[in-house]
């Protein structure tokens, strides 16, 4: 019995494996993340974009409100997934507040997402501190990066590029300067 156990685990696992192709995308339409060999810096071209969740929550700075990816259609999206205890975030978040006043009138809009801040006066302090002027959602849980079949909630801080379909362009898993990415967002902004 425990034989068969172990050979139909192996056939899943085989067959699990073959479904998710070469690159970082699975087949289908809805975007499910792999990083091909390790890598941390993926982008991907026209042809194998998928659509990302409409990703949501609550707008960290006011309380009450909803923020969702759907409210940018047709912008291109830095979503910044973000922690006022991260140490690089501290140097991050300048980098993409920079980026935001340097693209946003080209249609580009950073979204933040704050995870794992149970307290949300600690988050809050730290926008304030910055003087960062993109909205977050703040999601302490990190429920909403769930949808995200795959994608590592724990690679703190991470940075997701979607396109103006609403489709992931880049996923990098790292901390970024505004100038390591500021050329792929104004191209597809220019797109």
């Amino acid at each position: 019995m425990k034989r068969k156990l172990v050979v139909a685990l192996a056939a899943v696992l085989a067959l699990a494996g073959c479904s998710t192709g070469k690159d970082a995308v699975s087949q289908g339409s809805t975007f499910e993340f792999t990083s091909p060999g390790g890598k941390t810096d993926i982008t991907y071209n026209v042809m194998d974009r998928k659509t990302i969740p409409n990703l949501s929550g609550e707008d960290l700075m006011n309380e009450g409100k909803t923020i969702s990816l759907s409210d940018y259609k047709g912008k291109v999206v830095v979503l910044n997934i973000w922690g006022q205890w991260c140490a690089p975030c501290r140097t991050e978040s300048p980098e993409m507040e920079k980026l935001y006043q340097a693209t946003q009138a080209s249609g580009v809009q950073v979204l933040g997402l704050d995870v794992r801040d149970d307290d949300r006066s600690a988050p809050q302090d730290f926008i304030r501190d910055r003087g960062l002027t993109y909205p977050s959602i703040y999601d302490p849980p990190g429920r909403s990066l769930l949808q995200l079949h795959g994608y590592p909630v724990n690679v703190v801080p991470s940075t997701i590029v979607i396109d103006k379909d609403q489709r992931v362009a880049a996923v990098y898993l790292r901390s970024l300067l505004a100038s390591d990415i500021q050329p792929l967002v104004q191209q597809l902004a220019a797109g």
